[in-house]
């Protein structure tokens, strides 16, 4: 009887190479780049021709209510999600999903997917997929590599040794290859036996942690006692946040796959990118007649060749080519398309200034819903919250501050120290400095109140929670 094939999709990175649309707080694999669907709902999507089997997530805790959110609005309610505290690459990520699958679910097989990538030619995926299941039946660790459709210095490469002994269309690995130059991959593209690595595996749980122990004894201990000391809470398994954080960062591919005398490879021809700068965006959206995708209110007169993507207000191009222009409520890039991939040294270089765009959208998505900074000043902010139907902040005080709520759409439950009451549209109340308050969306729509903070310092991290409905108090602890 063949194995259950459940899906594992990492949920990690940042993008920083799709900076201003992609931040660590809500990076690229939950935006809608390439259409209406976010890359991760897309990812998802993808493995209904597949696998039935229920995925199993592998995330940031605080983009657990983020995820549940998306799988939803795709009608996938049935999943499992395995949350770090903290990121430590894909050798621990994947893991923590095999120690968590493996026991009392047996020993399936692992379809490792990022959560982050485009492909176009999902039938192709299928058969591939199909194709590899005997061989991680046999005992070998699978990867998919991609047959290059054109010479690429910003992608790895593996190179394909003999046909495996098992039979089918899978080869044994020769080598694995860093980024090359531009001229060493354009000899990758006219040599027979080059692939695009593509970050995609699949193996028996079992075998992958019997590989890691082998090679990685010590990113095979943490995450061992990490699942021993975590616990389950509904859908998500948490794991030991300390112990966790003990493993070394290291990749699937350095830790495992290059050590390995069992890895397999297989080509595929998919229609693929990781999405990984706005060069790739521009390659796989629709063009114009110029050669320019637009996303959002642009205007385009005599340019050619150029990516505009505009999020909240109207951007013109005259007379422009090859650039790349991406608006978000709080920041603009413009580079060329050719420096697309230099755009994370942007980013590092807005972290070296302390600036929160690096890190943090003006809007910002929280457990129970979002909120934007519509303005500032030294003494004062005005924020848009959106609270989910419902849901409910934390239970909370501030030191420095006090605020006013006015109710603009739905209805308000708010607790003020001793009191409890309901706030309609059109109602306002006042919060004191030093209160303990709380609001909560008891209707079946969301709730929109404008809040008007004011004092002396309005920074988020002037919060003191008391009760909290998704887990943050403990995690505030170990972070």
């Amino acid at each position: 009887m063949q194995s259950r094939l459940r899906p594992v999709i990492i949920c990690g990175g940042s993008g920083s190479r799709l900076w201003p649309a992609s931040r660590s707080t809500y990076p690229k694999q939950f935006i809608s780049l390439l259409g209406d669907r976010s890359l991760l709902q897309a990812t998802l999507s993808r493995l209904r021709g597949i696998t039935e089997e229920k995925p199993m997530l592998v995330a940031n805790f605080w983009h657990r209510f983020l995820i549940k959110h998306q799988l939803e609005e795709i009608g996938i309610r049935d999943f499992e999600l395995a949350l770090e505290i903290e990121g430590r690459n894909t050798a621990p990520a994947i893991a923590l999903a095999a120690f968590t699958m493996r026991g009392d679910q047996g020993d399936p097989i692992l379809l490792v997917l990022p959560s982050d990538h485009y492909i176009g030619d999902s039938v192709a995926l299928a058969a591939a997929v199909a194709s590899g299941i005997p061989l991680a039946e046999a005992g070998y660790l699978v990867t998919f590599g991609i047959k290059p459709e054109r010479a690429e210095s910003g992608y790895g490469y593996i190179k394909c040794g003999d046909p495996v002994a098992d039979g089918g269309p899978g080869f044994s690995i020769a080598r694995f290859i860093e980024k090359p130059d531009s001229t060493t991959a354009r000899e990758y593209v006219r040599t027979p036996g080059y692939l695009w690595n593509s970050g995609m595996f699949m193996f028996r749980a079992g075998r992958y942690l019997e590989e890691l122990q082998k090679f990685r004894p010590d990113i095979y201990a943490a995450v061992e006692r990490s699942v021993a000391l975590g616990s389950w809470d509904q859908e998500a398994f948490l794991s030991d946040g300390e112990t966790f954080k003990e493993s070394p960062d290291d990749s699937i591919d350095y830790a495992v796959m290059e050590k390995t005398d069992r890895a397999a490879v297989i080509p595929l021809a998919a229609d693929w990118t990781d999405v990984g700068s706005w060069q790739a965006v521009w390659e796989v959206l629709p063009q114009d007649d110029n050669g320019n995708a637009i996303q959002g209110d642009a205007i385009v007169l005599d340019s050619a060749d150029c990516l505009v993507q505009s999020q909240s207000r109207a951007v013109a191009l005259l007379g422009v080519q090859d650039l790349v222009v991406v608006e978000t409520r709080d920041a603009v890039l413009i580079t060329s398309r050719h420096h697309a991939q230099r755009v994370k040294d942007m980013v590092q270089l807005l972290k070296s200034h302390h600036r929160e765009e690096a890190t943090e959208h003006r809007l910002v998505h929280r457990p129970w819903g979002t909120y934007d900074s519509l303005d500032n000043g030294p003494r004062f902010q005005v924020k848009h919250i959106v609270v989910n139907p419902g849901a409910t902040l934390s239970l909370q005080m501030h030191h420095h501050r006090a605020e006013h709520w006015i109710v603009v759409r739905g209805t308000a439950e708010v607790t003020c120290d001793d009191k409890t009451f309901i706030l309609s549209e059109n109602q306002s109340t006042y919060i004191p400095l030093g209160s303990t308050h709380r609001l909560a969306n008891p209707g079946k729509i969301p709730l929109e109140v404008i809040e008007v903070q004011s004092g002396t310092y309005l920074g988020e991290d002037d919060i003191v929670r008391f009760k909290d409905s998704y887990g943050r108090l403990s995690l505030e602890k170990v972070t």
